[in-house]
């Protein structure tokens, strides 16, 4: 990416001027296993309360922030997951970002990604009839 994309394009990652206000006013927070980076303003503003941000790697998708990280940009959890939250339980299985769109998105049987090809009918299925009251 050249630079007049780093300062207008937000789609393909941080512009310019985010990376600019995140290093004049942010304080990195922590990185999940995505290599996203998570940051809050050193300060506070005027109702007290402290901005939360991230700083995608790749592409901006919101899917993409894990569960534990999204309680803590929302203000739910007060400290960082590494130190707010109990350890993964082993029957949790890791996130996945969003798919839509790519190869690896669900198609139901019969859809035209998928081949094409529904079940036959049953045949106890009859259609409605206005003339039918």
């Amino acid at each position: 990416m050249g630079f007049l994309s780093s300062i207008f394009t937000w789609w393909n990652g941080a512009t310019w001027g985010t990376s600019l206000y995140t290093r004049r006013f942010g304080g990195k927070m922590g990185e999940d296993q995505w290599g996203n980076v998570y940051f809050e303003s050193k300060k506070p503003d005027r109702m007290g309360v402290t901005r939360r941000w991230v700083i995608y790697k790749g592409s901006n998708d919101a899917s993409r922030v894990p569960p534990e990280w999204h309680s803590w940009l929302h203000g739910q959890a007060a400290d960082v997951p590494d130190k707010a939250l109990p350890p993964a339980r082993p029957w949790q299985q890791e996130p996945v970002p969003n798919l839509t769109g790519t190869h690896q998105a669900y198609r139901p049987p019969g859809a035209l990604e998928a081949g094409g090809l529904r079940p036959a009918s049953t045949g106890d299925y009859e259609a409605w009839s206005p003339d039918q009251a």
